[in-house]
Parts: structure tokens; sequence; C-alpha cells
């Protein structure tokens, strides 16, 4: 969702900062290591930071247009991220996408291991009776396409910048999701 559907805004970096989390460790994966108690009152602060950024959320270009032609199609729409889904559902609202997803397809951290793991995808396939074949996981960042060829799914890869670091892991690349719509028989 973010970087994807919305434009990213996340400073990993600063997050693992403020919660004291050494750089370039997967935050939900270091929370998961710590002591319950502690890890709790991380992982508040954590939906606090991303609550602020979700209220800041903008759509990324081509996004309306690509849920819109979806949405024509009929097919079934979800979001599986590593937010929380209160988190996930204000970052929809506040750029004006909620509208596309229903409440049960939003699969937050609460909700499933968080990905790299497929089980989120896998949830949502069940809940649509849909085969993995038939799917596709669009996301920005390597955990989103391990969680999707784990799923069994097609895989697209949005970067923005064209750097494409884990080209390796996806299908599909594109550097803008109107390109999508463009690709769209």
């Amino acid at each position: 969702m973010d970087g994807t559907l919305t434009v990213a805004v996340h400073d990993f970096e600063a997050i693992r900062t403020a919660l004291r989390i050494p750089s370039g460790k997967p935050i939900l994966e270091r929370l998961a290591q710590l002591p319950k108690a502690k890890a709790r009152r991380l992982l508040k602060r954590l939906d606090d930071i991303e609550l602020e950024l979700a209220r800041r959320a903008v759509p990324q270009d081509g996004a309306m247009a690509l849920l819109e032609k979806l949405v024509c199609r009929k097919a079934c729409l979800g979001i599986v991220t590593r937010n929380s889904w209160q988190n996930a559902h204000e970052t929809l609202r506040a750029c004006g996408l909620a509208h596309f997803f229903e409440p049960e397809c939003i699969v937050g951290r609460e909700a499933a291991p968080p990905k790299p793991s497929p089980e989120g995808i896998r949830q949502l396939l069940k809940l649509w009776d849909a085969a993995p074949e038939d799917a596709v996981m669009v996301g920005d960042y390597v955990f989103d396409f391990m969680a999707g060829r784990a799923a069994g799914t097609a895989t697209v890869y949005v970067d923005t910048s064209g750097e494409f670091q884990w080209a390796d892991h996806a299908d599909i690349r594109v550097r803008r999701l109107d390109r999508l719509v463009a690709q769209m028989v």
C-alpha cells in the first residue's frame, strides 16, 4: 500500500531510531524478539508513528484509475500490509481510496504474520475463493514479492525511482501505476 497505492513517506531509519531498533533491521521482526511488555509498548509507539503518517497519505499517480478499472472488471481487491488494520484503513481514507476496499479485505499485522509470510495473501484468496494463479501481488519491497511468490501469485514491482533493486523477485516491473492500466487488456 505505502509506496504502491500511496506515495511513500515512511522514513524507516527514523522509525527505527525512535524505537531504538538497530539500523537496517526489520522493525516487526525485531519487536517480536523483545520481551512481551517492551514489545507491546514499542508496538503502540509504532502504531502512533504510522497513524501520523497515514493521516498525511496521498495517492500515487495512477492509483485511482487502476482501482477504477479493476472494479469495472469485477476484480477482488485487497490489501496485505505490515501496518495495523486501523492505520491501513486511515491511509486509504486520507487519500480517497478507502471505498475500493471492503474492511475484511484489509489484512493487517494483527490478522496474519507480516510479509514476507504469504499467510495474508492466502487469507484473501480463501475469502474470495480464488486460485493463486488468478491473483497478483503488487508491491514495492522485496517482502511483497517474497510473499506473493510463496502464495503462488504473480508479482508486480512498482518502483517510482526506476531502480528496481529487487527486480529478480518480481514478474512485472513498472515505474507508474498508470503503466499497469495501459497494459491491462
